[in-house]
């Protein structure tokens, strides 16, 4: 299947849908919009993910197996281990490509508040100290920029893998949001 562009009809009405994109590009923000006009549950996937002192939890793979056997379901598409399963399971595959400078300055400024107001993230984390970003290679700013190149890669497997599988590329919030209102409003209604 070609990749369809931000004014594209949908082929089928979407129930399980990915999103895909950069460390800070908005995924999380539009998976929520996205189950919001799907009227599915939107299942934010780092909150699975991350225990306490931002260990991973024990039971991240069976908890993604479980919401991803419902027959409805939205969420961002990350961490290498459970990847294959999530576009095994998906009907629609929406990746946020959005321009490096642009990620890079979304992903900064919102780390960078999150940190400031102290805001509890997954399971009682908090970003760590702002110095962080030099010392670690995990930090999630250095994350984001390092995997920026290799997430496009990643998305083109993922195609390759599912040719099967729409996928739908918005290269701006904008784009997103006509859209949202646009293409996905008329699969949902049709």
């Amino acid at each position: 299947m070609p990749v369809l562009g931000p004014g594209s009809p949908l082929p089928t009405r979407p129930f399980r849908v990915l999103v895909a994109g950069a460390s800070g590009s908005g995924k999380t923000t539009l998976a929520a919009r996205i189950a919001e006009v799907t009227g599915g549950p939107h299942t934010e996937i780092d909150s699975l993910f991350h225990g306490p002192g931002w260990t991973p939890r024990p039971t991240f793979v069976e908890d993604v197996l479980a919401f991803t056997a419902a027959p409805a379901w939205t969420t961002e598409w990350q961490y290498g281990q459970v990847r294959p399963l999530l576009l095994e399971r998906a009907d629609l595959f929406v990746w946020l490509d959005l321009p490096k400078p642009r990620v890079a300055w979304q992903v900064s400024r919102r780390t960078v508040l999150r940190r400031l107001r102290r805001t509890h993230l997954w399971n009682g984390n908090i970003e760590p100290p702002l110095h962080a970003f030099l010392t670690d290679p995990q930090h999630v700013v250095r994350y984001a920029l390092t995997m920026y190149p290799k997430n496009r890669l990643m998305v083109m497997h993922a195609a390759q893998d599912r040719p099967d599988l729409p996928v739908v590329r918005l290269s701006s919030h904008a784009e997103a949001r006509a859209w949202l209102a646009g293409p996905l409003a008329s699969a949902v209604r049709a």
